[in-house]
C-alpha cells in the first residue's frame, strides 16, 4: 500500500468533511453560482481550514468569473494547487552530525506527544539507527514507564529517574551523556506537558533546553512539537505560546486517523510558519509518516471518480 492509499484509508473522517462534501455541493449537477460558493466555503470551514476557506473560495470566485472553472473537477483542481502552495514539505528532520542527533519532543498532555516520542523511535531504529529515550516528563507518575515499554519494545535504550519529581533538566543532562558514551545516533528527550496556560512549565521546557545547550553544543537539533489534530484552531494557539518558550523548530500532527479537522495543518504552516515534519495516522508503532503536501492534499481533496469509488 503506497503512502497515498495509507492516508486515504486513515484521514477518512478529514475526507469525508471535505472531498464529499464537494461531491454534495455539486450533486444533480449544480452550477457555479452565489449560493454554491457559500455552501462550498461552509463545506472547507467544517474541514477546519478557518479563515483559510474564505480566501480559497474567493481565488474560486475570482477564476470562474474569468471563465476558467466550469464544474467540480475544475473546482478540485483550483483547492488543490491553492492548498499545496499553503504548504511547505517538512521532510525528515534527521541531521548527519558528527554526534548524536537532538530531538526534544514537547506538547501538551494528552497531545498524543509520549505515543508519538516511541513512534519516531521505531521508525529510526527500524531504519538502523541506535535511539535512546531521555523520560523528562517527571511529574506525571506514568510517563517514564509508558516510555520505558516503549523503549523496550523498539530495542531503544533509555535514561530516566525512579523517582518521580526529579529534575527534568538533569534527566535531559544525563540522557546527552549516556547518548555520546554509548554512540547514540538518536537521542529523543520527552519533556512535561502540562497546562500550556502555566507559566512555570514554560520556564521549565526553557531552563531544559538551555542545559541541553550546554550540554552538547548546537543541541537540540530540534524541537518538535507535537499537536494534536483533533484540537482544529486550538491547536494554533498551543503552537505559538511553545514557540514563544523554547524555538520550536517544528510540528508533529497526531491522531489525523480520528479526525475530520484535518484542515489544521494548513493554518498551522499559515499562521506559525513551522514546518511538519511528521504526521501521526493510526494507534499503532507504524502508523506514522513523514508529512508530505502532495499525498496529504490528494487524501482530502479527492476527485470525483475517487468519491463514487
Amino acid at each position: 500500500m503506497g503512502l497515498l492509499d495509507r492516508l486515504k484509508q486513515r484521514l477518512t473522517r478529514t475526507r469525508e468533511a471535505l472531498s464529499d462534501s464537494i461531491s454534495g455541493v455539486f450533486r444533480g449537477g449544480r452550477e457555479i453560482d452565489q449560493e454554491l460558493l457559500q455552501d462550498l466555503e461552509e463545506a472547507l470551514y467544517t474541514a477546519d481550514l478557518g479563515p483559510l476557506a474564505n480566501q480559497l473560495v474567493a481565488e474560486i470566485e475570482r477564476r470562474h468569473k474569468r471563465g476558467e472553472l466550469k464544474g467540480e473537477e475544475d473546482v478540485r483542481a483550483c483547492l488543490r494547487q491553492q492548498l499545496l502552495g499553503r504548504l511547505d514539505p517538512g521532510g525528515d528532520p534527521l541531521l548527519s552530525t558528527s554526534g548524536p542527533t537532538v530531538f526534544l519532543i514537547v506538547g501538551v498532555n494528552g497531545s498524543g506527544k509520549t505515543t508519538s516520542i516511541a513512534k519516531i523511535a521505531h521508525r529510526y531504529t527500524q531504519a538502523g539507527k541506535k535511539v535512546l529515550l531521555g523520560a523528562g516528563d517527571t511529574f506525571r507518575a506514568a510517563a517514564a514507564d509508558q516510555l520505558e515499554i516503549w523503549a523496550k519494545r523498539n530495542g531503544a535504550d533509555i535514561v530516566r529517574q525512579q523517582q518521580p519529581g526529579a529534575d527534568p533538566a538533569a534527566v535531559a543532562f544525563d540522557a546527552l551523556q549516556a547518548g555520546v558514551a554509548r554512540g547514540s545516533d538518536i537521542i529523543l528527550i520527552d519533556t512535561a506537558g502540562r497546562l500550556h496556560t502555566q507559566t512555570n512549565l514554560m520556564e521549565e521546557l526553557a531552563k531544559v533546553r538551555r542545559v541541553i545547550s550546554k550540554a552538547l553544543p548546537e543541541a537540540p537539533h530540534h524541537t518538535l512539537l507535537v499537536l494534536d489534530g483533533t484540537n482544529g484552531q486550538n491547536a494554533i494557539q498551543q503552537a505559538r505560546l511553545f514557540s514563544q518558550a523554547v524555538e520550536v523548530s517544528g510540528t508533529l500532527v497526531a491522531k489525523l486517523d480520528g479526525t475530520a479537522r484535518g484542515g489544521a495543518v494548513f493554518a498551522i504552516q499559515e499562521d506559525l510558519g513551522l514546518p511538519i515534519h511528521f504526521v501521526g495516522t493510526g494507534e499503532g508503532l507504524q502508523d506514522l509518516e513523514v508529512f508530505d503536501p502532495g499525498p496529504f492534499v490528494d487524501a482530502i481533496v479527492g476527485s470525483p471518480a475517487h468519491t463514487q469509488s
